[in-house]
């Protein structure tokens, strides 16, 4: 039943690209010491959801768009500093993606909760 309205599949594919970032970045600063390496990251989520033909556009009246939560994009190189060994990952620079990745996927559950409220208070049934 949830999976058929949009927001919910939104809020889905929101929460799974948040999670994909999150392992992304998870990786960097697992390779934080590592020489050589380059940071990467994911595309923002809007573009991402743009390209996969997810834009909030009417086709019709009562009709919207629909997004693959499948439609993950790869990550790609991350623009930064590199130190001296070649490796170009700033500690500083995850912790704040991390943050943002962490912002967005609560966004995605919290967007998740409030639509199963407003489904079940129709229905009449509490919390």
């Amino acid at each position: 039943m949830f999976e058929k309205l949009e927001l919910t599949r939104m809020a889905q594919s929101l929460a799974a690209f948040s999670g994909a970032r999150m392992a992304v970045i998870a990786e960097n600063v697992a390779n934080a010491d590592t020489p050589g390496y380059k940071a990467r990251d994911l595309p923002a989520f809007a573009e991402v959801f743009a390209e996969a033909g997810g834009e909030m556009r009417t086709t019709r009246a009562g009709h919207l768009s629909s997004f693959s939560a499948q439609a993950m994009p790869r990550p790609e190189k991350a623009r930064g500093h590199e130190a001296p060994n070649g490796n170009s990952v700033s500690l500083e620079a995850e912790m704040v993606k991390s943050v943002e990745a962490r912002q967005s996927h609560e966004m995605a559950l919290a967007i998740y909760r409030a639509t199963s409220d407003v489904i079940r208070a129709s229905l009449g049934r509490p919390r």
